[in-house]
């Protein structure tokens, strides 16, 4: 049959013109696209990720969390998500928080969440496309992505495909925070994506007994790397066991964060660019 181009009316479930709309509905509605990245692995990144979703959406904004380290998913476990994935016909419908913010997560489509995920790369990255393409995410105000570690084939689809209007680099106070932050933000201006800022996690400790703060992994340079890289340093975040609780619980949006209004401010301030 001669096609009208109104999907609407059609039947055919074969028809490339009505997948490729269908492809294209995920995200459509998606405002702003806020990347969380690191160089290296254990330094915090999901919990930056959560931390600050979670204030966003105090904030009235509505908010989703793809979570594309699909090796090491957290995130759900962080927001306290125990349900599987289901399908509305042709789209994934995400998960919902407590709190109300989206979720889509690996550990969602895994019988148990401590299935490992043993793929090849190409794969890893082709199933955080779909959840990009064929998650039924609505209308929302701000994603956060929570990325794996490094510059491999994820960060690359990420930067290619999801139209990110920023990136959070996430680090410690270690001798390596110089080249984790220029790996990250030589990556971001290759792909030529603006670097909002740089998050120091486990920056120090303050003790309740004393009030004062201790620097467990010594002094902290992220001020002058920032410097030397011409990126702003948005905040530094406590050794804070309270964090780590809340995460185990899956309550991280019941945590209280001062430390990271900075960035949230920085993900509303950010420009978004086009989305076409």
């Amino acid at each position: 049959m001669e096609c009208n181009h109104d999907c609407s009316s059609c039947s055919s479930a074969s028809c490339g013109e009505r997948k490729e709309k269908e492809k294209k509905k995920g995200a459509e509605h998606v405002k702003k696209v806020i990347a969380v990245v690191s160089g290296k692995g254990g330094v915090g990144k999901s919990l930056v990720s959560a931390l600050t979703a979670s204030a966003l959406g105090k904030d009235g904004a509505k908010v989703a969390v793809l979570d594309a380290d699909v090796t090491g998913p957290s995130m759900g476990k962080v927001f306290g998500i125990k349900t599987k994935a289901y399908g509305n016909g042709s789209m994934i419908v995400p998960a919902m928080t407590k709190k109300g913010t989206k979720l889509i997560s690996v550990n969602m489509m895994l019988e148990h969440e401590d299935d490992p995920v043993i793929w090849r790369g190409p794969l890893i990255a082709g199933l955080v496309q779909q959840f990009w393409t064929d998650v039924d995410w609505g209308d929302v105000d701000y994603m956060v992505v929570d990325m794996p570690p490094g510059t491999g084939d994820v960060p690359l689809t990420v930067f290619q495909s999801l139209n990110v209007d920023g990136i959070i680099i996430v680090t410690s106070p270690q001798e390596l925070v110089s080249m984790i932050v220029a790996k990250a933000v030589k990556m971001a201006k290759m792909m030529n994506i603006p670097v909002l800022g740089v998050v120091e996690n486990m920056s120090y400790f303050e003790c309740d007994g004393c009030g004062k703060r201790h620097y467990i992994y010594g002094e902290s340079k992220a001020e002058e790397v920032c410097e030397g890289y011409g990126v702003k340093l948005l905040a530094r975040l406590p050794i804070n066991p309270a964090f780590a609780k809340l995460c185990d619980e899956g309550r991280i949006e019941d945590a209280e964060c001062v430390e990271i209004a900075p960035v949230v401010e920085a993900v509303k301030n950010a420009p978004m660019r086009n989305h076409e």
